[in-house]
């Protein structure tokens, strides 16, 4: 009976059958990438380690030359630590790795890096949960405490594809399993988990089984957008995933945010997650208007055509204001990537600018065929009335709830789908 509470019917298939089922990290563009994150976050937490030393040392002495050298070292370390950020920074701005192969897109999407962690051993607390607090031998149960344990260091790696989703949502649900029938209301597994941050790099950790589990989540979504960003949207069936993608990632964040408030990293606070909603929100808009501007034979032909192009992207620009808005305040400013920022802003003002090229062809092209199309420059053609765009238009959660029509269930209905369920046809 105990063993239930690590194994569960969604995930021990992909557990069991490929535990270690993720790719070196150095196979891939973005895999590279990844690999430089990673010993960049190593070097951040030596050099932190070595300024909260110095910081002790210059505190506790009171010898003039030992303050001047400690003094000397820590503007040393703290040059270091700049440049450090600085290189994250630049890895974290880099789309490079998830350009799709289409040669017809060459707007570039936003994906999100990983959170590394370090390894952990979860033999000693298991069994010892075992043994005490359900008074059963737990040399009976090596066998799911290994896999577990393999599952874990294969989580650390993933593949950047459904073979690393899988294995993420796998062990997400052992979590579960663990935190529903394991862990005792009185007590944790005095395991420490450490996490690197995503957009700092600076190592945050907690004893907390939730921690663990958000730190999971958050890597669920920032693959589904590393997936979402490297597909064609030159054709419609890549458009039709990126837009899938990046919904699935929204509803990760949203799902976070909702129940993780918590974690002591500041990718994980409440700011970040609204941030990162609303990003992927945006960037699943956008690819709805890229599917509008594919050859089909069912799209509106003419004046009616432009006028949905013309809404679409009114649309598109106000969701990215709002993202925009949301990067310049307080603190997700301090900590947000530079080009993060500049690509929205210029994103903005682009699909800004095609609202109203698309709205003058209408009035230039058709004046008489056509109704005046309303461009508004706030919450874009149709926010008002209904329309094409209305039925398309990709909701942010965290302000107008699930969207309707064509545009798909969106974050909030798409939590549950986020965990393994099949999106529905």
């Amino acid at each position: 009976h105990v063993s239930q509470g690590h194994r569960g019917p969604s995930a021990t298939g992909s557990a069991e059958t490929s535990p270690q089922g993720c790719d070196p990290l150095a196979q891939t563009l973005r895999g590279r990438l990844q690999s430089r994150r990673a010993q960049v976050h190593q070097q951040i937490n030596k050099e932190l380690r070595m300024r909260t030393g110095a910081e002790n040392l210059y505190r506790a002495t009171s010898n003039a030359w030992v303050r001047e050298t400690v003094a000397l070292e820590l503007s040393y370390v703290n040059s270091s630590l700049q440049l450090l950020k600085e290189e994250l920074e630049e890895l974290n701005g880099s789309a490079e790795g998830d350009r799709p192969a289409g040669e017809g897109v060459s707007v570039p999407m936003i994906p999100l890096g990983l959170k590394e962690t370090k390894e952990l051993d979860w033999s000693t607390p298991l069994r010892e949960l075992i043994s005490g607090h359900f008074g059963e031998d737990s040399a009976s149960y090596e066998a799911e405490i290994r896999e577990l344990e393999d599952l874990r260091q294969a989580i650390r790696t993933p593949s950047r594809g459904e073979a690393g989703l899988e294995l993420l949502m796998a062990y997400y649900n052992q979590l579960c399993f663990l935190d529903a029938r394991f862990i005792a209301p009185t007590r944790n597994l005095g395991l420490l988990f450490q996490w690197y941050d995503s957009l700092t790099g600076v190592p945050a950790q907690q004893r907390a089984l939730a921690f663990e589990k958000g730190s999971v989540l958050f890597n669920i979504g920032a693959l589904y957008t590393q997936i979402g960003a490297r597909q064609d949207r030159s054709c419609p069936e890549g458009t039709r995933r990126a837009i899938e993608a990046f919904q699935r990632a929204a509803g990760a964040f949203s799902l976070l945010r909702e129940n993780f408030s918590r974690a002591p990293s500041p990718d994980m606070s409440p700011a970040s997650l609204s941030m990162l909603e609303r990003l992927m929100t945006a960037q699943a808009q956008e690819c709805i208007f890229e599917g509008l501007l594919l050859p089909s034979t069912e799209a509106p032909q003419g004046c009616l055509a432009q006028l949905r192009l013309a809404q679409e992207a009114a649309q598109v620009a106000a969701e990215y204001r709002l993202v925009h808005q949301t990067m310049a305040q307080p603190p997700v400013r301090d900590y947000v990537p530079f080009p993060w920022t500049t690509l929205v802003r210029v994103k903005a003002e682009y699909f800004r600018a095609l609202a109203h090229y698309h709205a003058a062809a209408v009035l230039c092209d058709s004046p008489r065929e056509c109704p005046a199309p309303r461009v508004c420059a706030g919450r874009g053609p149709g926010a008002e009335g209904g329309g094409p765009a209305a039925a398309r238009r990709v909701s942010c959660p965290a302000e107008r709830g699930p969207p309707a029509g064509r545009a798909g269930p969106g974050p909030a209905a798409l939590t549950g789908q986020v965990l393994g369920a099949r999106p529905r046809g």
